[in-house]
């Protein structure tokens, strides 16, 4: 009586959604604690709803009496023919009413409503994301346990998700369905064209937060962006100004080292701003290196030097790359290193 009448007394405590009968109100409950109490005896898959369970079995029976008679696929249930057909007509009945977007199936609709009601019944126990099911959770766990279950049986390659296999076998196939109306070039898939009709309308929606250059497509943004990491990294303390590269700005850093050098080095007349700098230089001179290694013996003329050495000894690796956490005993090494690895 109550379905007729429209009341729903029975309301789930998690998300405020309402029932008419307990019993609806016990089913919907199994998608937020994730309970599955029907089991396949055939493959021994759970399901929350004995529905879905009798539609499952279908797989394992093989019996599929309804064709399609434009591309030959067969069902085991006429309910699974009429929404298979609609691929054909492409019909879409079932329309959003917040954005007028519209569905083959209803439960796509079902699925696309979470977008405007914010609606996320499970959490991921990892990382604490909410999903809106599920199923979305179960693709989501994929990220953490490096699980890859669909595989090309072409190259070997794995995905974590069925769609991105389907996308990677065009590749293999050849083939490119999306096609760009101004000037007919095709692609494989409908991301890739709409990167591309970006040439033609001059779209550039990725931009720079720190110098608001725009590109058209993301990684272009990304690779960008290392401009303005590397131009924080050589920045003269002096004048602010700042450089891509260490030579660069250690070429730059002369010219404010050319003022007033009042210690002159009376053999060669090369002069420096502190008395202690032209010290060390007249080693170079003498041949003087008081620094001694206390493990090999090995002498050094300025004691920075002493304590780099020092590091062969300890296997001590100070300086480390924050990109790909490469190790080095010496600043000049990471430094060359960043040059001729992460330059590009």
């Amino acid at each position: 009586m109550r379905t007729h009448i429209g009341e729903k007394p029975f309301k789930c405590n998690q998300c405020g959604k309402a029932y008419s009968s307990n019993s609806y109100l016990t089913r919907h409950k199994r998608i937020h604690t994730g309970e599955k109490p029907y089991e396949c005896h055939d493959c021994g898959k759970t399901f929350r709803d004995s529905s879905l369970l009798r539609q499952h079995e279908g797989i394992h029976s093989r019996d599929k009496p309804y064709k399609c008679d434009q591309c030959s696929k067969t069902f085991s249930r006429s309910s699974r023919l009429t929404m298979h057909k609609i691929i054909h007509t492409k019909e879409k009945p079932y329309a959003c009413t917040d954005c007028g977007k519209t569905f083959s199936i209803l439960s796509y609709l079902t699925r696309h409503k979470r977008v405007h009601t914010g609606e996320k019944s499970v959490e991921c126990s990892h990382c604490g994301k909410a999903l809106s099911s599920p199923s979305a959770l179960k693709t989501h766990l994929r990220i953490h346990t490096g699980e890859k279950p669909y595989k090309c049986d072409q190259c070997g390659r794995t995905f974590r998700m069925s769609c991105n296999l389907n996308v990677h076998k065009k590749m293999h196939a050849g083939e490119k369905p999306c096609n760009c109306i101004d000037c007919g070039k095709a692609f494989r898939d409908h991301s890739c064209l709409k990167e591309h009709v970006r040439i033609h309308t001059g779209e550039k929606p990725f931009a720079c937060n720190q110098c608001g250059k725009a590109f058209r497509v993301k990684s272009f943004l990304t690779l960008h962006k290392k401009v303005h990491m590397r131009m924080k990294q050589y920045e003269c303390k002096e004048c602010g100004k700042a450089f891509s590269g260490f030579l660069s700005h250690r070429r730059h850093m002369k010219k404010h080292t050319r003022e007033k050098k009042p210690f002159k080095c009376s053999q060669c007349e090369k002069a420096f701003r502190r008395h202690v700098s032209l010290t060390i230089h007249i080693r170079t001179h003498t041949g003087e290196k008081p620094y001694e290694c206390d493990q090999c013996g090995k002498t050094f003329s300025v004691r920075c030097n002493l304590t780099v050495h020092k590091r062969v000894h300890t296997g001590e690796k100070p300086y480390r790359c924050s990109v790909c956490g490469h190790a080095f005993s010496k600043l000049s090494s990471l430094r060359r290193h960043h040059e001729s690895t992460h330059a590009g």
